[in-house]
């Protein structure tokens, strides 16, 4: 059988309305309502018709988008999907896709991300930090950057995303000092990101000290199909092991380079990102041009998937 990855993408992805192509899959709504129960929240109101500010809170987002994924790989079990053989997620989308293989109960998972989320942004006021995209550079001239940029404060890579695509975090000044040489140095563009929290950098310590705390108590299983963590592109079957990677991966770059070409490796054919959006799907295609990048954004995009990877079988 031909072997093949499944993805869930984090925070960025979301979107009002993003949920709007799956009508004929009531298991989608249905995870919703799930989930508003356990959170004693309306997210399906919040994905139809919220504002964006309140769908881009980080403690909305977070709960939002572990929803959507586990909700879309539902429906693709509920049409007799094929398993894949290895699984990640970036960032936020590692808990959906250690609730897909069966490590994390949604349950457990949707409280847990809720904390993740509250104690990130608790753990960097506002205004403090600052996220922005590096585009046209190479790593080491990212983390030289950072570097000669900090002054005495954090600025660090934090998500290796694609080649020439690299995010940095930390305080906002050193943020936007990185950014001016950045551009003094060559790189077609620096971004500024809207998000409040400079995930994935030192800053977030503190929240990662909160988290492994939460963590001693939730249950956690040998997952049923491995999952690279982007903390050090490593799959785990024991349940310590991976609360540890979860905890380093606030503090921790996102290695997504590493870990799709990884999947490569394993003798992936097919990456299928699963959830609304194309990001991942998009920055998969520059990262290893031998695994055929799909992506799940709708009800249309899961059936063709699904017929494609039926007839490679």
């Amino acid at each position: 059988m031909t072997k093949f990855a499944f993805v869930f993408p984090g925070q960025g992805s979301q979107s009002r309305g993003m949920m709007d192509g799956y009508a004929d899959f009531p298991i989608v709504k249905d995870t919703f309502v799930e989930a508003s129960d356990i959170l004693k929240q309306d997210l399906w109101q919040l994905v139809e018709s919220g504002s964006d500010a309140e769908l881009n809170a980080t403690v909305n987002t977070q709960p939002v988008m572990l929803t959507a994924g586990v909700a879309v790989y539902r429906a693709w079990q509920s049409r007799q999907g094929a398993t894949p053989s290895m699984m990640a997620g970036h960032s936020l989308g590692e808990y959906a896709a250690l609730v897909a293989s069966g490590s994390l109960q949604f349950s457990d998972a949707l409280p847990l991300v809720r904390f993740r989320a509250e104690c990130m942004q608790q753990a960097v006021p506002e205004g403090v930090g600052g996220i922005a995209a590096i585009l046209g550079l190479d790593d080491e001239a990212v983390r030289s950057l950072c570097m000669d940029a900090a002054e005495g404060q954090v600025l660090e890579a934090v998500n290796y995303n694609s080649p020439g695509q690299v995010v940095i975090a930390g305080n906002r000044a050193a943020v936007e000092r990185g950014m001016a040489l950045a551009k003094g140095r060559g790189a077609k563009r620096a971004i500024m990101l809207p998000m409040s929290v400079p995930s994935h950098c030192s800053l977030l310590k503190d929240a990662a000290e909160q988290l492994h705390d939460r963590l001693v108590a939730v249950e956690i299983a040998a997952p049923k199909i491995p999952v690279l963590h982007n903390a050090d592109v490593a799959a785990y079957d024991d349940a310590d092991r991976i609360r540890d990677a979860l905890v380093r991966q606030l503090y921790s770059p996102v290695r997504w380079v590493e870990t799709v070409q990884a999947f490569g490796k394993m003798g992936a054919v097919y990456n299928v990102e699963c959830a609304p959006g194309k990001v991942l799907a998009g920055l998969n295609k520059r990262i290893d041009a031998s695994q055929q990048a799909l992506s799940i954004h709708d009800g249309a995009s899961l059936m063709e998937t699904l017929t494609k990877l039926e007839e490679t079988a």
